[in-house]
């Protein structure tokens, strides 16, 4: 199994940090230096001072060689666990190491009330700690995932550490994790297995089929499962009652039971109607997110809403039905159409626009960079709807703050009868409601400014088509879900960072500087 392994200096909190990860992830928490000393019978100063370090060093290895029995876990390891390269080579081949490393001023405080209980610091800490830290520098810097504490709590570090990752474990709406993982389609089969996930089915598009079903089938057939494969027409267009009723049909004649699971292999649109489907067959059977675009990676995948559009409008019918477990695998997006890509990069924006000032700063870097490190865009823009969605599952309150262009750009997107691609035309929404927010004192003209070259750095569209009519896109916010009895409610910007939820009864005025 894959373990999460904490390494670094002593004092970077490694075993506090670790619990609390563990607890995050529901995973077992191990310390390697307690497993030591139970198997020892004995505390490691006495270990070290009875045997010297060589000994507890083979006593160290013996340990974490004995994980490759455990199931996956969150392990601490000691501060120079990893020194012996036939340890490192155990811990990259099992796992992933987090790096954990802190300024010298840090470490010394924690470690000031403790060197009593760390041998190789005994004495002049201050001298002890530095030379420790010099002599293992090229060590400690050949690890790529780090993670600096300094100034930060350790709910603020924990989160940090699973953006790292791309690990999640979400529980306001059921229970269910969130990974990130470069090739982790290859893996599908054993994480159905190690949550007793049983008798997949493979709901995929016609053009999601020709790239990925064949290696869906694969891998899960390398874990004993028989996979059939349903395939349903590709696009917005199709997102229908009828569909879902074939695939309601086409469970039936794979002859699914209530202990069946729905594998949801595409993008948003798959996803919603493969879910939905999954919600209502037998009264609700399990169902998994494998998402193949950057779009639903983001953003669709996430949150547990599924359903299907009625000509009046997007998503009217659906439920909140979470899977339970969302794959997103970045080495997927390699077979996405350009065109597909940049439209997803508009909820990525919009993330950054809402909680991550970070993510909006990488944005403005353009394609180039974005088709480059694809894994760290989906990862922090996942970030960012999970922490949302796990503060208001039921879209009672901040929720809505996901919202941002959405009211303006689900309207466009209807009246373009879906010529216009869902994120493209969020984009057009995000820049009009920005612009509404600086219209009303809620927002800058610099932040107008920073969504404009944003959008525009990524090759998204920034103005409503000066071809669409007004009218059609107000009678279609009208009707849009978000709607109370007397208002619209917008989610709109008032800086990088910060949104604020306004209800509008003046539409008219939002549509003002759209063009």
């Amino acid at each position: 199994m894959t373990h999460i392994f904490l390494y670094g200096p002593p004092g970077t909190g490694k075993s506090t940090l670790g619990k609390k990860l563990a607890g995050s992830l529901k995973l077992p928490f191990i310390d390697i230096d307690r497993v030591i000393e139970t198997n020892a019978g004995d505390t490691i100063p006495h270990i070290m001072e009875k045997q010297g370090e060589p000994v507890f060093r083979d006593l160290e290895s013996a340990a974490l060689k004995n994980l490759s029995n455990e199931k996956e876990c969150v392990v601490a390891l000691g501060g120079g666990a990893l020194l012996r390269d036939e340890n490192r080579a155990f811990a990259e081949a099992n796992g992933k190491v987090i790096l954990l490393m802190a300024e010298l001023s840090t470490l010394l405080e924690r470690l000031h009330n403790d060197d009593g209980k760390r041998p190789l610091l005994a004495g002049d800490l201050s001298a002890k700690l530095t030379t420790l830290l010099t002599k293992r520098a090229d060590h400690y810097n050949s690890f790529p995932m780090l993670i600096h504490v300094d100034g930060k709590t350790a709910d603020q570090n924990v989160h940090r550490i699973q953006v790292l990752l791309g690990r999640h474990h979400l529980s306001a709406m059921g229970e269910y994790d969130v990974i990130v993982q470069n090739n982790g389609l290859e893996q599908l089969g054993e994480m159905l297995q190690s949550r007793g996930l049983l008798n997949p089915i493979i709901v995929t598009d016609e053009n999601v089929a020709k790239f990925h079903a064949e290696k869906a089938v694969t891998a899960l057939q390398r874990s004993g499962f028989e996979p059939k494969v349903l395939t349903v027409s590709a696009g917005e267009a199709y997102k229908t009652l009828e569909t879902i009723s074939q695939l309601w049909h086409g469970f039936l004649e794979a002859g699914l039971d209530r202990k069946s699971t729905v594998i949801a292999l595409g993008g948003g649109v798959a996803g919603d109607m493969a879910g939905f489907a999954a919600s209502t067959y037998m009264r609700g059977i399990a169902w998994v997110g494998v998402p193949t675009t950057l779009l639903s990676m983001v953003d669709a995948s996430l949150g547990g809403k599924t359903g299907f559009d009625l000509p009046e409008g997007k998503n009217l019918i659906g439920a909140f039905y979470p899977p339970k477990l969302v794959l997103a695998d970045p080495q997927l997006l390699g077979s996405l159409p350009e065109a597909e890509l940049i439209s997803g990069m508009a909820e990525v924006v919009k993330h950054g626009i809402i909680s991550d000032p970070e993510l909006f700063k990488l944005c403005l870097r353009g394609l180039d960079w974005v088709k480059n490190n694809l894994e760290e865009v989906v990862k922090r823009a996942m970030a960012v709807k999970i922490k949302v969605i796990e503060e208001d599952p039921y879209e009672k309150g901040i929720r809505a703050a996901l919202n941002l262009g959405h009211t303006v750009g689900h309207a466009v997107e209807l009246v373009s009868k879906f010529k216009l691609r869902h994120g493209e035309s969020i984009a057009i929404g995000t820049v009009a409601e920005a612009k509404y927010a600086a219209q009303v004192g809620l927002a800058g003209v610099g932040l107008v400014d920073a969504v404009i070259e944003s959008l525009k750095a990524l090759g998204l569209p920034i103005q409503i088509p000066d071809e669409m009519p007004r009218e059609e896109i107000i009678r279609a916010m009208r009707v849009d879900k978000k709607k109370n009895a007397k208002a619209i409610r917008f989610a709109l910007p008032v800086e990088i960072g910060k949104v604020e939820l306004v209800d509008v009864t003046d539409l008219e005025s939002v549509l003002d500087d759209g063009r």
